[in-house]
């Protein structure tokens, strides 16, 4: 769940910035020989941000892999450790039912006893 809103936020973050841009192309006041110019410099820029765009989202993939790992070791370990009480909390309860199942030792007969 957390990897499908990280992708939407990215995808989101691109289209937002693909938006701005040509917004701000159709509005600036530049002449058309500065706004290709200018256009020319950032399609040149384009690889290293992709590159550096790259880089960011496998960083950001690691972190969650790695939580996600830690977040599921915890919960094997808390889950052995409810697996083992409930063993434990078994056994006994089985130990105190035999005990109170175990048929009482008859009195001997009162002339054994005198």
């Amino acid at each position: 769940m957390s990897n499908n809103r990280s992708g939407s936020f990215i995808g989101g973050v691109l289209l937002g910035a693909a938006v701005g841009t040509l917004t701000g192309l159709l509005m600036a006041p530049r002449t058309g020989r500065e706004t290709r110019q200018f256009i020319k410099k950032s399609a040149n820029a384009l690889p290293e941000l992709a590159e550096d765009l790259s880089t960011s989202v496998q960083i950001q993939a690691d972190r969650l892999s790695e939580s996600a790992l830690r977040n599921w070791d915890d919960t094997l370990d808390r889950l052995r450790e409810a697996i083992a009480a409930g063993v434990e909390a078994s056994q006994k309860e089985s130990q105190v039912i035999n005990r109170s199942e175990a048929p009482a030792e008859p009195n001997p007969p009162i002339l054994d006893r005198l």
